[in-house]
């Protein structure tokens, strides 16, 4: 007997979960993540049932030697949520959210995703901030920021973060608050996956809809440039419950939307106010007559399905090649570039927003946590898609040459968004001093660097 299938015996007996082998009937389904560009072959995948399991297969691990990859709602770009060889920790069945709507807290388990997190909460007439399509995992987002539509009044999901379980490479459970472990704390709030498996997050809850004043209002591609500088005038006095972005792309065939209007380019203004319906009804209404919207779907509707007003865009399994950065502002030159690269699109896949943040986010005190600088005006993320392989090569060059357009202007990176571009861009996108301490707390709690498959920071 091999000392490999030894090894897995030896992990079987202590493993309450499920354990998927190469060429057993539902490996193929279990191996895929979100990006279907990402294909990769998992030795072993370990759905844990809780941490027990988790301990078991980090143990496993270590005597084994090979590469470990978490998952939690496998929508990493770069596919860091899988791995060839080596064991998948698949954190899928922790599904457990209770929600204190007294306290107005959440805890959610690590294979939580954004919009089961959404509908408890909503019960109760609360939200947790979070991101922008439903199917993605509350880990993740949360461990490297967690950019959403209530993150100019409620701030990032960090910033809503009130503790953490976490399970560290040596199998330890530990607790991680401003109280307890408090270096930890700082470094896992924007330092993703690096020091540990977080096993459950407790939220701070905020009180939204459940009917909030949001959508999409949409005008011809061509109106673009004279379109962003309204916006980038009209932005500078609206108030923090107000959150929008800018969206350049095709219309997609939505059942919602006329048929008469599919495929056409267009620019987009996507906003949702955190607040009373009538107060953001009027807070948009000058956006309304910058000049006639081609479709005006911006209107009150529950906040859970504003929140899922992305998801057909960004499906399962379709390729996904991305780039990004922040921009201190919306200068004529930024305007002129974004513009360009609208009507560069060639594809009713590819798409990009221009994030608005600012708000909140600009008032946690910069070292507070290992988030990034707060002091950028917006985020663009330039996003090609197809459904396969065919194409795809011209969607990425879009890509590519849209990032070299904008990179001159680029003042950091929001690390969610980052794909594989090496230890010189994460620490750019970190800061040096933030960047230097990050490493500090890794040697102390991953020196062996066991969690490599993320934004990495080497110990050493």
């Amino acid at each position: 007997m091999s000392t490999i299938t030894s090894e897995i015996q030896a992990l079987g007996e202590d493993f309450r979960g499920e354990l998927v082998h190469p060429g057993e009937p539902s490996y193929d389904e279990l191996r895929k993540v979100w990006n279907g560009s990402i294909d990769r072959r998992p030795g072993l995948i370990a759905r844990c049932t809780g941490v027990a399991d988790i301990r078991a297969a980090l143990a496993f691990a270590r005597r084994t030697g090979g590469p470990v990859a978490v998952r939690g709602g496998g929508h990493s770009f770069p596919g860091h949520s899988t791995c060839d060889g080596g064991i998948l920790l698949d954190l899928a069945p922790l599904k457990g959210i209770r929600v204190d709507p007294v306290r107005r807290t959440a805890r959610a388990q690590a294979g939580v995703l954004l919009g089961e997190l959404d509908r408890e909460t909503q019960a109760f007439g609360l939200a947790a901030p979070s991101g922008i399509v439903t199917h993605t995992g509350v880990a993740g987002l949360t461990l490297g920021g967690g950019i959403g539509w209530l993150m100019r009044k409620y701030g990032l999901s960090i910033d809503n973060l009130l503790s953490v379980d976490l399970v560290t490479a040596e199998g330890e459970l530990v607790t991680a608050s401003e109280d307890v472990n408090a270096d930890l704390f700082w470094g896992i709030r924007g330092g993703g996956g690096n020091f540990g498996i977080v096993t459950e997050f407790e939220f701070q809850l905020h009180p939204v809809g459940p009917i909030v004043y949001a959508g999409p209002i949409m005008w011809p591609m061509e109106q673009s440039p004279e379109l962003l500088r309204f916006y980038r005038d009209w932005i500078t006095d609206i108030p923090d419950e107000l959150t929008t972005a800018v969206i350049h792309r095709w219309i997609p065939a939505l059942p919602a939307i006329p048929a008469e209007f599919h495929g056409r380019p267009v620019v987009v203004v996507v906003a949702c106010y955190a607040g009373a319906v009538e107060d953001g009804e009027q807070v948009i209404a000058p956006l309304k007559a910058f000049a006639p919207p081609l479709l005006d779907l911006c209107l009150p509707k529950p906040f859970v399905a504003h929140q899922a007003m992305f998801d057909p865009s960004f499906p399962h399994g379709w390729w996904y090649y991305m780039r990004s950065c922040d921009v201190a502002e919306l200068s004529d030159d930024v305007v002129d570039i974004a513009a360009a690269r609208g009507l560069a699109i060639s594809s009713p896949l590819t798409s990009y927003p221009i994030f608005h943040l600012g708000g909140a986010i600009s008032r946690v005190p910069a070292d507070s946590m290992a988030f990034g600088d707060r002091s950028s005006g917006h985020t663009f993320n330039f996003v090609g898609a197809t459904t396969g392989q065919d194409g795809f090569a011209a969607e990425r060059e879009w890509v590519r040459d849209s990032w070299r357009a904008i990179e001159p202007h680029q003042v950091g990176a929001y690390v969610n968004f980052l794909t594989d571009e090496g230890e010189d861009r994460i620490r750019s996108a970190y800061g040096a001093s933030t960047y230097d301490r990050l490493k500090d707390l890794k040697r102390k709690y991953d020196p062996g660097n066991l969690f490599q498959l993320n934004q990495n920071i080497p110990p050493h």
